[in-house]
């Protein structure tokens, strides 16, 4: 009899720890499924900053040290290590939204179609990384979440879980969206 009750304890304990286990490599592929699609929407992004560069090239002639910040930080975000990847888009975001801000200064460039239509697409991407970054922060709660609560953590640390960091931008003026409305 005691026997039994043993048995089906271990039974108990060991189903625990492979449902455990199983959630930590769920939750850890999720993130970084969140964060392989937040590097889709910014790969959109810089593939759309050279188009929007040369719009305002055009208009802009004097306003090269700008367009080459711009140019420089597309440049840096592109070639950073995912640790890195906050910080950058950072000062991408700051490049962008002083781009933006010289076409109030050229109201033809404002009138060009082409131009607007580069607005209207990098208002849709800056909102589906928006989006993107709160999904992968959600996911990187859940997990962070789930490797420190006891006992799961002992699960955690047994098979070198690791949390991970959240998408989060290094200063409060990079925090606010690029401003594209004219």
């Amino acid at each position: 009899m005691i026997g039994i009750i043993i048995i089906g304890l271990i039974a108990v304990v060991v189903l625990w720890f492979i449902s455990a286990y199983n959630k930590l490599v769920s939750l850890r592929m999720k993130v970084k499924e969140g964060f392989s699609t937040i590097d889709v929407f910014l790969k959109k992004r810089y593939d759309l900053i050279p188009n929007l560069v040369e719009t305002v090239k055009g208009y802009a002639k004097h306003e090269k040290d700008t367009l080459s910040q711009v140019v420089e930080a597309r440049s840096k975000a592109v070639s950073c290590s995912p640790e890195e990847k906050a910080k950058y888009e950072g000062e991408l975001s700051n490049a962008l939204s002083r781009l933006l801000m010289i076409s109030e200064n050229y109201p033809d460039l404002k009138a060009d179609t082409q131009f607007v239509n580069l607005q209207n697409q990098l208002q849709q991407i800056e909102s589906e990384i928006e989006k993107s970054r709160r999904y992968y922060n959600g996911l990187v709660r859940e997990l962070n979440t789930f490797i420190q609560k006891f006992p799961t953590c002992i699960v955690a640390s047994m098979f070198k879980f690791k949390e991970e960091p959240f998408f989060e931008l290094e200063n409060k003026s990079e925090r606010e969206n690029i401003k594209v409305q004219f």
